[in-house]
């Protein structure tokens, strides 16, 4: 009986957002799209056109399918601007949220094989055909904003029927262009080039290379909304990371942590290793890497591609947690990665009894998971505090801090 009446609860609140959107013409939507950077790419809008207008964004923390609705029934009439991230991971999802709202600015961030599980999306043909619908959907009076440094990206493109707008980190002849990137830990600057060609060096408090790729498409969607440079620049000036991901905190025994916990995928953990790679240390540079989930049969080479890209870089230890995670190890030694630099831990206990011996104060630590495989208890440990919960992976979305099972040594979840 409570199902059902959630799911009319959920349904009478879909309508009365439709009814309410039409209610409110004044709004330009902007959807967001793609197997990563959706988050931080509609926060980069968001600061840019509040700038001019007022914003509405859907919240980072729901769940897209009830997200879409609650953002829509927050607007008021003063509100422009709605930024809305269309995250898909079942067929026919998209089919459900276009039916509630359509964008007319669309950004696509890049495709890879995250949700590519049978159950979810089957493949990457499924992903890209299900992102596609987005794209299809968008009136021939609006505009796409692609990123042309991804070859799906660009196949996917040909698919909308609106003016198409691309950014790049290695093309000068796409419409937003970035060059002269220097990353240290206070965060990113580069050079960024709009259709007029006009350079101009900006600053964000993000930290990374992969980032300015975001702030491209928001650069983007701030032009064609009539911001000025000046504007623009002032918008991606006020970035700064969000907790877990890629954040600079205080770390265990006096190091420095860059903690990206909170989500892993195959882009953004080798945009990861590439940060940890370019940043300036007087201490260690350590990795430790949880699993990457919802990769079906992509899992174990796309694992293997971490360890293989980790061989390459200047990373003196890496900590690989998990089954899939052996492979990466294996790959890394294959690399040139020396035996007593690469480690393989079963869980997160065994993991922080390695990291035990081998952290120093002044070492760059940087910490990469998803939420669910709850990397957080490795800091937990290292505190000094009683962790007994040794799950790979959990459901749970709550801190672990606040778990009741982070304190019992076996638990039937």
């Amino acid at each position: 009986m409570i199902k059902i009446l959630k799911i009319i609860f959920h349904q009478s609140r879909r309508l009365l957002a439709k009814l309410w959107l039409k209610v409110n013409p004044q709004i330009t939507i902007i959807g967001v799209v793609g197997s990563y950077g959706k988050t931080n790419t509609v926060r980069a809008i968001n600061d840019l056109l509040s700038l001019k207008y007022k914003t509405l964004q859907t919240d980072l923390n729901l769940d897209t399918i009830y997200n879409l609705p609650i953002t829509i029934l927050k607007l008021r009439f003063s509100h422009r601007k709605l930024i809305l991230e269309y995250g898909v991971d079942h067929q026919g999802e998209m089919d459900f949220h276009l039916s509630l709202v359509k964008p007319k600015i669309a950004v696509l961030t890049g495709i890879n094989p995250t949700h590519a599980e049978q159950e979810l999306l089957g493949s990457l043909k499924g992903i890209i055909e299900e992102k596609s619908k987005l794209l299809e959907s968008l009136p021939k009076d609006g505009l796409l904003i692609a990123n042309e440094d991804d070859k799906h990206v660009c196949q996917m493109a040909k698919a909308t029927k609106a003016r198409v707008w691309r950014y790049s980190l290695k093309d000068p002849q796409a419409e937003f262009y970035a060059k002269d990137i220097k990353v240290n830990l206070r965060g990113t600057s580069f050079k960024i080039f709009t259709p007029e060609k006009k350079g101009m060096v900006v600053r964000t408090g993000l930290i990374g290379k992969h980032f300015v790729q975001d702030c491209l498409a928001a650069a983007a969607v701030g032009v064609y909304q009539g911001l000025t440079f000046k504007q623009i620049k002032e918008g991606l000036a006020k970035l700064k990371p969000l907790p877990g991901r890629l954040s600079l905190e205080e770390g265990p025994f006096g190091s420095i942590l860059l903690n990206d916990s909170l989500r892993a995928n195959p882009a953004s953990t080798m945009a990861g290793l590439k940060v940890l790679n370019e940043l300036k240390t007087k201490g260690k540079k350590i990795a430790v890497l949880g699993e990457m989930g919802e990769l079906g049969s992509f899992a174990k080479k796309e694992h293997q591609k971490i360890g293989e890209l980790a061989a390459k870089l200047k990373i003196d230890y890496l900590v690989c947690i998990g089954p899939l995670q052996r492979l990466t190890v294996l790959a890394a030694a294959k690399g040139g990665m020396k035996k007593e630099t690469v480690f393989w831990a079963k869980d997160v206990v065994q993991a922080a009894g390695i990291l035990k011996k081998i952290l120093k104060k002044g070492d760059l630590f940087y910490l990469k998971g998803s939420l669910l495989k709850h990397l957080e208890r490795i800091l937990l440990i290292l505190k000094g505090e009683k962790v007994d919960c040794r799950l790979s992976s959990c459901h749970f979305y709550q801190p672990c801090r606040k778990c009741l099972y982070l304190h019992q040594e076996k638990s039937s979840l």
